[in-house]
């Protein structure tokens, strides 16, 4: 099957920087759209930030110009750099990615289990 698996989370003091990747694993015939997503304490999960394969980018508002999403496709990896962090970006943020794999017609939604950012002093 198919695994996304994230990494670079941790603890940032405010206006630090952190860089995330996902790695997509599995018997991939290929990967269209990729996405971050983050979920703080009592809130719901929404969107950060969205790549297509050929490179088109969507930002949250609450991001842009500080958030710069960016894939490798020979790599199926997807990184988020996070730059001027504040303490509203904690959250676990959780990679999204539209995965064909061998053998299947239909391309389905995967996520991987989740990174912890914290912003704090």
């Amino acid at each position: 099957q198919v695994q996304l698996v994230e990494s670079g989370g941790g603890l940032v003091q405010p206006g630090g920087s952190l860089r995330l990747s996902c790695a997509a694993s599995g018997s991939i015939l290929s990967i269209s759209a990729m996405g971050w997503y983050r979920q703080a304490p009592g809130k719901q999960r929404e969107l950060v930030a969205s790549i297509t394969r050929s490179g088109t980018t969507n930002y949250a508002d609450s991001v842009k110009g500080r958030f710069t999403i960016s894939r490798d496709n020979a790599k199926n990896t997807v990184y988020l750099q996070m730059d001027s962090l504040k303490p509203e970006d904690t959250a676990v943020y959780y990679c999204n990615a539209d995965i064909r794999v061998v053998g299947q017609i239909r391309t389905n939604n995967y996520w991987g289990q989740g990174t912890q950012v914290t912003v704090s002093s």
